[in-house]
């Protein structure tokens, strides 16, 4: 009730949500704040505001009902087939690595039921088994596993690189427009401070809201791109992407496979997770 108020700003909005009485969503609001001895809103003509007071309580109330949400979605878990697997997956990973490579795996289980949804927020509380990421391998509550992405190349598609010259040093990468993620932390300084250069600056910087428009503007020739080396392993094999002299960078942030500590891996996910590693290790 208390945070239907602070979503509609009134009592009688807040009544239409919870179906209570307006007079029964005042007296409940009244008691409340008797008992808190503090004001948790203030009354006007255009509704109830938050105080200092309400903001700190209704904080502290979704972080609550947040976890209460995470606490029925386990135990609802538990109650499902042990062979059943719940993923969420970064549609990067998914489209370049993952897909292409699941038929193994259900060819060797078909009786486990696998499946994938696009990655969430923190703080979504849906019931997941195991979730892909990417970051520096540290997440507050979860195990993870390295899969891949400190091999970090620069990558142009090799009419890009023809008609401007080609690239002998890292300097060179000057002359050329740049392709960039908002998001993702593969940035051109780092590139630039691992081949000891004190900045950067290049012809244009195109960038994408999607990692994989970031992939597929470098092989149609629109820039250089910065890109873990395994999810363009098959372009560079095939000479659609050329990696130029070679340069790249170790990153610190790469992709991998988390797992709650506070839940026992079932039997479908332990035979996914031993899948899963050695892919990685056989790639």
């Amino acid at each position: 009730m208390l945070l239907a108020i602070a979503e509609h700003g009134t009592a009688s909005g807040a009544a239409e949500a919870v179906n209570l009485t307006q007079s029964a969503v005042s007296k409940h609001l009244r008691a409340l704040e008797e008992t808190l001895g503090a004001a948790l809103f203030t009354r006007g003509n255009r509704g109830l505001t938050q105080t200092e007071a309400g903001r700190i309580y209704i904080r502290h109330a979704r972080l609550a009902l947040a976890e209460l949400e995470s606490a029925g979605a386990q135990i609802s878990a538990l109650k499902e087939s042990p062979w059943s697997v719940r993923l969420h997956v970064l549609p990067i990973v998914g489209d370049r690595w993952l897909v292409p490579r699941f038929s193994r795996f259900t060819e060797l289980h078909p009786g486990i039921d696998v499946q994938f949804t696009s990655f969430v927020t923190a703080d979504t509380t849906e019931a997941t088994d195991g979730i892909f990421r990417f970051g520096e391998g540290y997440w507050p509550g979860y195990r993870a596993d390295y899969l891949f992405g400190r091999n970090v190349a620069l990558v142009g598609a090799p009419s890009l690189l023809s008609r401007l010259g080609g690239i002998q040093t890292a300097q060179d990468v000057r002359r050329y427009t740049v392709l960039d993620h908002f998001q993702t932390p593969l940035r051109w300084s780092e590139f630039a401070a691992a081949h000891g250069l004190d900045d950067l600056t290049p012809f244009r910087t195109v960038r994408f809201g999607f990692y994989s428009l970031v992939i597929r503007a470098a092989i149609s020739g629109q820039g250089l791109a910065l890109v873990p080396r395994r999810l363009v392993q098959e372009e560079l094999e095939t000479g659609r992407l050329l990696n130029p002299a070679g340069l790249g960078f170790k990153s610190r942030h790469a992709y991998w496979f988390t797992t709650p500590e506070d839940w026992p891996m079932r039997a479908g996910l332990q035979v996914f997770h031993r899948w899963l590693l050695a892919e990685i290790r056989s790639a």
